[in-house]
């Protein structure tokens, strides 16, 4: 039997995870009215939404690896410190996976994933200062653009090359020469060869206080957090049954948005496997480094991205594909403070620095699934992979959309969903 107090009132909306995006989500469905509960087996914003790299990333609109992948696989088993990790006792599990990213990066299948990555990145900036607005909190997000920045002058062709594909794609880019980078950013070393700027990114202050300030203005609305472990669910007359540590919850409708914790409670309810995996992602924060730069950047060479923050100073970028239950590696978070050893006039200081390390989902055509099913009891949003924060407000208008066809949000220009159903795979 049910011992949940509130499993004889159905709620019209249980949204699984309570991370930027279903946080997020649930603020958009209360303001429509809808009475919601959200369930996580953590405090809000305790999960990859924590630690990530606090980049809005819009100009980031090419999937998660290209066909020099198949060139990196004896590296990626081989060098534990590598940037993108494949650990060799995981190999076995990952390989469909991987073999499905390399079907997703034939031609046809690859522009698709562009032009969806791009539509999400394109209303994701607006998305963001609406949403910022509405709780009054647009001070949370500095939209001062994010540079990218290369060291060899043998890297000016892949700088250039990358440049002509981001303007083919109508990303905002700049071509910034050596002294250019020195004006804007002083403390990085002289000895840099120059970058591209793209003025249409920012960064967060903060991700974690981002959430938190959402969940504050959801339970202005209404909005019930419950934390709880989500075991299993079902469909019924009245809508979804779920199965909790603490007891059944009945709603009349569901969303899951737990992250890379997705693909078990999807196939419960709607019959479909769905293939994600987790790209395993570190940061380190460096507390005592908060004005070393006035936006984030990152190393073309070095693959890796450095945020300024109220905290510190977040080095971040590293992937391992591990799965989700193997320890974490934090000497990979440590690394990206080895790696950021002379692109700055003066060492980084790593005094108290915190590593930290989280799931990114990640589908094998690098988009994320965002969906109604089983005739509207079910919605989906996860599989963002690392651009989780950056399409978590357009993300969660999208999802506003499917709950309320006459959504106030079909007014902003969003993008067709088509290219994010469930039913593709």
């Amino acid at each position: 039997m049910p011992n949940d107090s509130t499993a004889n009132n159905r709620h019209d909306i249980t949204v699984i995870g309570a991370g930027v995006i279903g946080v997020a989500c649930a603020l958009q469905l209360a303001r429509q009215g809808l009475r919601v509960t959200v369930i996580d087996q953590q405090e809000p914003g305790h999960g990859a939404s924590f630690g990530n790299a606090g980049h809005l990333a819009t100009e980031q609109v090419f999937p998660i690896a290209d066909l020099s992948i198949l060139k990196r696989l004896p590296a990626m088993l081989m060098d534990p410190m590598g940037p993108l990790r494949l650990d060799w006792k995981y190999m076995p599990r990952a390989l469909p996976w991987f073999a499905r990213l390399l079907l997703n990066l034939r031609p046809a299948p690859f522009q698709r994933t562009v032009a969806g990555i791009r539509a999400l990145n394109e209303s994701s900036l607006g998305a963001w200062q609406r949403l910022l607005q509405t709780i009054v909190r647009p001070d949370l997000l500095k939209e001062d653009g994010s540079l990218l920045v290369f060291e060899r002058a043998d890297s000016q062709p892949a700088i250039e090359a990358l440049q002509a594909r981001m303007r083919q794609q109508q990303v905002p880019v700049e071509r910034w020469q050596a002294n250019a980078v020195r004006d804007a950013a002083p403390q990085l070393s002289e000895h840099l060869q120059g970058g591209l700027f793209f003025e249409r990114t920012g960064h967060f202050l903060d991700p974690y206080r981002v959430v938190c300030e959402l969940v504050h203005a959801a339970k202005a609305c209404g909005v019930q957090f419950l934390k709880r472990r989500v075991q299993d669910g079902h469909l019924d007359a009245g809508g979804v049954s779920l199965i909790t540590d603490q007891g059944e919850l009945s709603s009349h409708r569901v969303l899951i948005a737990c992250g890379a914790h997705s693909a078990q409670l999807t196939q419960a309810l709607t019959g479909k496997k769905v293939p994600l995996d987790t790209e395993r992602g570190y940061h380190l924060m460096l507390p005592h480094e908060r004005e070393r730069l006035p936006f984030a950047v990152t190393s073309l060479e070095r693959k890796f991205i450095m945020t300024p923050m109220t905290g510190g100073l977040r080095l971040a970028g590293t992937v391992e594909f591990a799965g989700l239950d193997s320890p974490p590696s934090m000497e990979r978070a440590w690394q990206l403070h080895r790696l950021s050893k002379g692109l700055f006039r003066r060492d980084l200081n790593a005094e108290a620095a915190t590593p930290w390390m989280g799931f990114r989902p990640s589908l094998p055509d690098s988009l994320p699934i965002i969906d109604s099913a089983c005739d509207g009891k079910v919605l989906l949003a996860f599989g963002h992979q690392h651009l989780g924060l950056t399409q978590a407000a357009v993300t969660a208008q999208l999802i506003a959309q499917l709950a309320s066809p006459t959504s106030i949000f079909q007014s902003h220009g969003l993008p067709t969903m088509a290219a994010y159903r469930l039913d593709r795979f």
